[in-house]
């Protein structure tokens, strides 16, 4: 990429009032067709913020050795689950990419090694809670993938590269959950709202204290927490996606939450906002 085209496309994403920063608990991909207070929460979130120019998502779904950004300009619906009922299957998010967006976000992560790739798309991860949220699907929308072979410190420490995209108009969501354990779920409570095995209640204490006291590094370090975060997060792939978030947190910006939710026993739907 040479000087020109770095001008372009500086120019295409101009300076803008500083957007926020999502992270959402997106939970079951039945999320996608269901009225719920979850859904609801991510409609009102969208109805709190400036309207973005695009979205950069990183998914728990996009799960890679290496890391890759979605540069096609029409990516598809992905539908990337199994055992759901066809009309979830039926459900498609024909937003715009951005090939732009995805040369600037690749420059923006140097040194680091960021591929364009023109065969993914958007899985239920980013699809299903930004279509409550923009439902006319008319925000270019892309998505980072999460290199699995780096440790958590590396993951934080690449979303506070992102931060220039945050002028620009640029809403970047990270999409997954804090408590995030399919194999303990209460299928008993697999609908209750609010009801969780008592190691799942310490990981949603523990990590809400950390996020509202700012105390960032033990949510990196969450390996060295103790069992109650190490059966929250048995593996990092839905955990990953709040560490992007939480690096593009300035200093002096407010911290808030919502849809802050144990559902069947061993799942969070807890979402925070940065600014």
């Amino acid at each position: 990429m040479n000087l020109n085209d770095l001008q372009n496309i500086s120019e295409h994403f101009g300076s803008t009032q500083r957007m926020p920063v999502l992270f959402l608990g997106h939970g079951s991909p039945m999320n996608a067709i269901e009225e719920n207070q979850f859904v609801q929460g991510f409609r009102k979130a969208a109805t709190e913020i400036p309207r973005p120019h695009a979205i950069l998502c990183i998914s728990a779904h996009w799960y890679t050795q290496g890391t890759f950004v979605t540069a096609m300009e029409m990516p598809k619906t992905i539908h990337d689950f199994y055992g759901f009922p066809k009309e979830l299957f039926d459900v498609q998010y024909p937003a715009p990419g951005s090939p732009e967006l995805a040369k600037e976000t690749a420059d923006l992560l140097i040194p680091a090694l960021v591929e364009e790739d023109h065969n993914w798309g958007l899985d239920h991860g980013a699809w299903s809670v930004i279509r409550h949220m923009y439902p006319d699907a008319d925000i270019p929308v892309i998505q980072l993938s999460i290199d699995y072979t780096k440790p958590p410190q590396y993951h934080y420490n690449l979303g506070q590269q992102l931060n220039k995209l945050r002028d620009k108009g640029i809403l970047i969501i990270g999409s997954g959950n804090i408590v995030h354990n399919l194999r303990l779920i209460d299928w008993k409570n697999i609908n209750t709202v609010g009801a969780g095995w008592d190691w799942a209640v310490e990981a949603r204490e523990k990590t809400n204290y950390w996020l509202l006291d700012g105390n960032f590094q033990h949510i990196i370090d969450y390996q060295k927490q103790g069992t109650f975060l190490q059966y929250a997060v048995p593996t990092p792939d839905h955990y990953l996606p709040l560490l992007y978030t939480l690096g593009l947190k300035n200093q002096s910006e407010e911290l808030s939450l919502f849809n802050d939710e144990l559902i069947g026993g061993s799942l969070s739907m807890t979402s925070v906002r940065i600014g």
